[in-house]
C-alpha cells in the first residue's frame, strides 16, 4: 500500500500525463501540484514509484509515464467520478427526451451520442430480441403471392421477417392469420416453440407456421452498435495498434464477449493487458449496465487509450446508461 505522499505524487503525475501525452518529470511535479517537497524528494517517490511498478521511464533522460498498474492504482482511488458539465448533461436530456422510433435506431444514434461527448470510441450493447415479449403482430400483404410478419415487441424493437408463397393468398386469409398470431404470440417471446393450435383453416395454419418459424430465427444475438470509431485514429501514434483496435471493434462477438467479461468480474474499467485480448493491449474500456426494472438489459461503454480521462468516461457512460435504461422501461 503506498502512503499519502507517494499516492499523491502518482495521482499528479497520472493527471498530467492524461492532459499532455508527455513524459512527467520531478521538477514539474514539485512545482506544479501541490505536494509540498522539493523536486529531489519527488525525484526519489517517482523512483520507487517505478521500482513497484506504477511508473515507467521511456527513455533515460525522459520523465516518467503510467503503467497499467499504475492507472489501476488511479481508477481505484478515485475519491468519486468526475461529472458532466451542463451543457453535456443538457446534450443527454435532450437527446433522450427527443428519442422516437425503433429501438435499433435509438441505440445506434446512442453509441453516436457517447462518442461525441468523449471523443473516443463507443459501444452499446442493446437486449436481445428473445428476452423480450411480443406486444402486436400482424401479417401485411406486399403482394399476391409474398408477404411481411411484423412483430412489435416490449423492449422497443421491431422485427419483420419475408414471406413467400406458392399460391395467391388473400387479404381475407392474412387478416385471420394476423388475428390468429395475435391469440398464440403475444405476452410470449419469439425464440421456443414454433406449435401452435390449429384455426380450422389449413392455409391460415400455413402462414401461421411460417411467419413463427421466420420470427424464432430473430434475436438469438446480442445487438451491438460501435460508434466514433474513427476518432480512434487521433488517439494513438502507431498506425499498426489503429488498425488492430478498428480490426477487433468489427468483431460483434469479441466486443460483447468484453464487455460481459467487466461487468461479470464486477468492473467498470478494464485497463489495457486486462482484457486479455492482445489487438486492445493499448486500451482501457469503461462501461455501465443499462438496468430496465431492476434488470441488466444491456451496456453502454467507451474504448481509447489507457491515458484516457477516467473521471470524464466514467461520468459519461453512467449518465448516458441511465437514461437509456429509462427510456427503453418507457417503451
Amino acid at each position: 500500500m503506498l502512503d499519502d505522499r507517494k499516492t499523491a505524487i502518482l495521482r499528479a503525475v497520472v493527471q498530467e500525463y492524461i492532459g499532455t501525452g508527455q513524459p512527467v518529470g520531478s521538477s514539474h511535479i514539485a512545482n506544479a501540484h501541490e505536494i509540498n517537497v522539493s523536486s529531489a524528494t519527488v525525484r526519489h517517490e517517482m523512483a520507487f514509484l517505478e521500482q513497484e511498478g506504477f511508473l515507467a521511464q521511456p527513455h533515460t533522460s525522459a520523465g516518467r509515464i503510467p503503467t497499467d498498474q499504475g492507472y489501476r492504482f488511479f481508477v481505484d482511488h478515485l475519491s468519486q467520478p468526475g461529472q458532466l458539465d451542463d451543457l453535456k448533461v443538457s446534450q443527454v436530456r435532450d437527446f433522450f427526451n427527443g428519442a422516437h422510433g425503433r429501438m435499433e435506431e435509438l441505440l445506434a444514434r446512442t453509441s453516436h451520442l457517447v462518442a461525441g461527448l468523449t471523443n473516443y470510441a463507443s459501444v452499446v450493447v442493446g437486449p436481445k430480441v428473445e428476452r423480450a415479449e411480443v406486444r402486436s403482430v400482424q401479417v401485411v400483404g406486399l403482394s399476391a403471392r409474398q408477404a411481411m410478419v411484423v412483430a412489435v415487441m416490449s423492449n422497443g424493437a421491431v422485427e419483420s421477417e419475408h414471406l413467400e408463397f406458392d399460391t395467391e393468398i388473400p387479404e381475407s386469409r392474412l387478416l385471420a392469420a394476423t388475428v390468429h398470431l395475435r391469440q398464440a404470440m403475444m405476452g410470449h417471446g419469439l425464440s421456443g416453440s414454433n406449435d401452435i393450435s390449429s384455426s380450422g383453416d389449413e392455409g391460415v395454419d400455413d402462414i401461421c407456421r411460417r411467419a413463427m418459424l421466420a420470427l424464432s430465427h430473430v434475436g438469438a444475438d446480442d445487438s451491438v452498435y460501435v460508434g466514433g470509431a474513427a476518432s480512434m485514429a487521433s488517439a494513438f501514434d502507431a498506425v499498426d495498434v489503429v488498425r488492430q483496435v478498428l480490426q477487433t471493434l468489427e468483431q460483434q462477438y469479441l466486443v460483447v464477449t468484453l464487455v460481459r467479461d467487466i461487468l461479470d468480474r464486477g468492473l467498470s474499467v478494464s485497463i489495457g493487458a486486462e482484457h486479455g485480448i492482445e489487438p486492445l493491449a493499448s486500451c482501457s474500456v469503461v462501461v455501465s449496465p443499462v438496468v430496465v426494472d431492476g434488470q441488466q438489459m444491456g451496456t453502454v461503454g467507451v474504448l481509447g487509450p489507457t491515458r484516457m480521462d477516467y473521471r470524464q468516461a466514467l461520468a459519461t457512460v453512467a449518465v448516458v446508461s441511465d437514461r437509456l435504461g429509462r427510456r427503453l422501461g418507457e417503451g
